[in-house]
């Protein structure tokens, strides 16, 4: 259950709970990668048990959001505004609403992956969640700057780390083109309706490495101020 008090909320630093909520973000995200095992196994009943555990999760990071919007306080004597935090806030929570889409569609329609498309598409998760894991990196390096003052040695280094964001997420942009190639060879043979989703779960997947780039690019016009 999650506590509303601001003391339990901010404890030390006003920016815990922020951490706090990506940590549940990237629980959710990181369950991506055995829910596509299992899809591509053929084991729907293990697919639906952790697609609910997704759906439980990003609901848990809802609750999290929610009290913070509603317990933050109006003028943080801090080097970062309100309004950055909530808008970094906001971008954590649509990279868990996207893992919860994308496993969602995926298990409503029982969807196939074909050969080399469902092995494409498991990296391309994979690396999409180590997308997210790099912007959750780099967030929990927030305390850090604040103490500092976003100044000397820990500006380089979570600068270094929001570069390291920009490649994974270049990398991800390289895998939705490949999958993408593979799924055009294929689709004339293909249900029309079925090459539909498989386009709008590849665009899914990418738009989640887009997200998690974004909340590295949040930090980084942070650390410009």
């Amino acid at each position: 259950m999650v506590r509303t008090t601001i003391s339990s909320l901010f404890g030390a630093s006003p920016v815990r709970p922020l951490q706090t909520h990506m940590s549940r973000v990237q629980s959710c995200v990181e369950l991506l990668v055995p829910f596509f095992e299992a899809v591509l196994d053929g084991d729907w009943a293990r697919a639906t048990d952790t697609q609910q555990q997704i759906a439980r999760l990003e609901g848990e990071a809802d609750e999290l959001k929610r009290n913070l919007r509603l317990h933050l306080p109006k003028s943080l004597f801090m080097p970062v505004s309100r309004r950055d935090l909530l808008e970094v806030l906001t971008m954590q929570d649509k990279i868990a609403n996207r893992a919860k889409d994308i496993a969602g569609l995926i298990t409503g329609r029982h969807m196939e992956f074909p050969e080399p498309i469902g092995g494409l598409m498991l990296n391309f998760v994979k690396r999409s969640v180590d997308a997210s894991k790099q912007a959750q990196t780099a967030i929990n390096e927030l305390d850090e700057l604040v103490e500092t003052g976003f100044r000397g040695n820990e500006v380089a280094i979570v600068e270094s780390m929001i570069k390291r964001l920009d490649e994974i997420e270049s990398d991800t942009d390289r895998l939705q083109v490949e999958i993408r190639a593979e799924l055009f060879k294929r689709e004339s043979a293909m249900p029309p309706v079925n090459v539909m989703f498989l386009y709008k779960v590849i665009d899914g997947i990418g738009d989640l490495a887009d997200r998690a780039q974004r909340v590295g690019s949040r930090l980084e016009l942070m650390l410009a101020r």
